[in-house]
């Protein structure tokens, strides 16, 4: 039993799915976005959801159509879905689905909370979820673009997911101090077919495991 939520992102190959599978993640995504330099054809998602059980599978998207969407969550049967930064509120209005959307914020240098603040209003009738992407800018607790107190206020108000740059060297800070609802990691390309390492990952689920 993990400490908290995990949804692994960006996941391409079996290797992946079955070691994030054996850990009890919450959520395991794909990217099901055709134009993603981590796009997985949704042949292979299915292949890979029959060998695995337990995590929520969830498609990764960006800017396709609401249709297109609709189709791949009946299609593969998706368990939760999640949208990018740029998905328009409106696509999530058009939806006719009962399962859960994430909705990814990337955060940059420059980014202020008044700016999420309006994305999180705009969105939470339509979101179970939202995913702070600091770790796609290099972003850590050490340098953060908005006021820690402030994130400590939204975690507690939304359900939040953290994806943040110093995950293993600030994971008892950001569990006990911050509390966000869950955290993010990355899945990665195989070293070879079958094969790859997952001593950081370790060291994170290891400090993570619990005792039942």
């Amino acid at each position: 039993m993990l400490k908290t939520k995990i949804k692994a992102s960006a996941i391409t190959n079996l290797t992946d799915a079955r070691y994030f599978a054996a850990w009890d993640v919450e959520w395991m995504g794909f990217s099901l976005d055709p134009a993603s330099d981590h796009f997985v054809d949704p042949n292979t998602v299915h292949a890979i959801k029959d060998w695995v059980e337990g995590p929520q599978i969830t498609g990764e998207f960006n800017l396709q159509s609401a249709a297109d969407i609709q189709s791949l969550v009946d299609n593969l049967n998706l368990d939760a879905i999640q949208v990018g930064p740029f998905t328009p509120v409106e696509t999530l209005m058009d939806l006719d689905t009962q399962v859960p959307v994430i909705k990814e914020i990337i955060f940059e240098a420059s980014t202020q909370a008044s700016d999420i603040e309006t994305i999180l209003e705009a969105h939470a009738a339509h979101c179970a979820y939202f995913l702070f992407n600091f770790d796609s800018n290099g972003l850590a607790l050490t340098n953060l673009p908005v006021p820690l107190p402030w994130l400590k206020e939204v975690c507690a108000e939304y359900p939040i997911l953290l994806s943040i740059a110093d995950l293993n060297d600030q994971l008892d800070t950001i569990l006990d101090d911050i509390q966000p609802t869950g955290l993010s990691v990355r899945g990665g390309e195989e070293e070879k077919v079958g094969y790859k390492s997952f001593d950081e990952l370790d060291d994170l689920f290891e400090a993570l495991e619990t005792l039942e």
